[in-house]
């Protein structure tokens, strides 16, 4: 146990893998040594002995990047669930395993490309894996279901759109059904948004509502759905852009609050402790959420793992990733589920799982 959540640790700051103090909870904030305010934005990972306008940092519950014991039990058991299943949902070694991304512009062109259409892009997420020996290739399919324009708004209901036109655009044609799509993917975000932290009405707020939302949907739309990993933004700070700064950087206390929703209502028997998440129980069937790659860095200021974000790495936009942008996305993303114990198992070819 202690080699597993020292690795999980070390993953954490080479990925660059609290709560909200309105929400009530149960010990979340156990093991925080919080010694003053945060100068600037400090990346969450880093925020761990001091605050951001009085809230706490860390990926998860106490100021940590590892989730605590129980939860980290869960990944791993839904991690090491997670098999081929046919269209009909059925186990069958020649079946599949989906994971899909679900978001906006910046998604579809980190996972796989600006137009969403196949074939990825060779720097994204898809391209880099595709040409990975080391990816679990036979069984494993990757869908890109994120699309430009489609904010959080455009994913809140298992009845929405989207879901239609992931189903009867990528996973049909493909050979591929609802019932198989067993691991998620999100980054989502709003546009313009105008109110931040620490105002009640903040834009990070209302996150945590639709991401809590999407979840229930995701459940709902894929039966045998089984892990969501989150990103929040990457830097936002070369332009207003339509999620520029602090926007950007506040979106990763959104996935935060919604995660520690999760790890508060099971430690609490299973009733809902953060009404803005809703019901995120694992025992009626809700998939385990968990953070993936957190991708923001303050533009040239190195992060602790040499992290930056560069001029050349956003668009002129001020908030999409050039080329290169995609590129360290990418790569991080590729890192992140090669080397996490809760999806090696699933992603690397022979992979197993703690």
């Amino acid at each position: 146990m202690r080699e597993r959540r020292a690795l999980v640790a070390m993953l954490c700051l080479i990925q660059a893998c609290g709560r909200d103090p309105t929400t009530p909870a149960v010990g979340l904030s156990a093991g925080c040594q919080i010694v003053g305010a945060a100068i600037g934005r400090v990346p969450i990972t880093q925020l761990i002995d001091h605050t951001y306008l009085g809230f706490t940092g860390g990926l998860y519950p106490g100021c940590a990047n590892t989730p605590p014991a129980a939860h980290d039990s869960a990944g791993l058991a839904r991690g090491k669930s997670v098999q081929p299943l046919d269209v009909n949902g059925i186990p069958s070694t020649g079946g599949k395993v989906v994971l899909m991304s679900l978001g906006m512009s910046n998604t579809t062109q980190e996972f796989c490309s600006f137009s969403f259409l196949p074939p990825c892009d060779s720097w994204t997420f898809m391209g880099q894996a595709a040409s990975d020996p080391a990816v679990n290739h036979s069984t494993l399919a990757m869908v890109n279901a994120a699309r430009g324009g489609q904010s959080a708004d455009f994913w809140l209901t298992s009845t929405a759109t989207n879901y239609d036109l992931v189903r009867d655009n990528w996973l049909t044609p493909n050979g591929l059904s609802e019932k198989q799509v067993q691991i998620v993917w999100i980054k989502v975000a709003n546009p313009n948004p105008t109110i931040s932290l620490p105002s009640a009405s903040a834009d990070a707020y209302a996150l945590v509502t639709q991401m809590g939302k999407i979840v229930r949907a995701l459940k709902t739309r894929y039966p045998n759905l089984k892990q969501v990993f989150f990103s929040s933004r990457i830097y936002g700070g070369y332009g207003l852009g339509l999620n520029p700064e602090p926007y950007a950087y506040e979106s990763a206390f959104a996935v935060k609050w919604l995660i520690e929703a999760q790890i508060a209502q099971m430690k609490n028997a299973g009733a809902v402790v953060d009404t803005r998440a809703g019901d995120l129980n694992l025992n009626t069937g809700t998939p385990w959420l968990g953070w993936s790659a957190y991708l923001w860095a303050d533009g040239t200021t190195p992060r602790a793992d040499g992290l930056v974000w560069n001029r050349s790495d956003i668009d002129t936009d001020g908030a999409h990733p050039t080329q290169s942008g995609e590129t360290k996305v990418g790569a991080m993303l590729l890192t992140f589920f090669k080397s996490s114990p809760y999806s090696k198992c699933w992603f690397v070819a022979g992979g197993t799982c703690p």
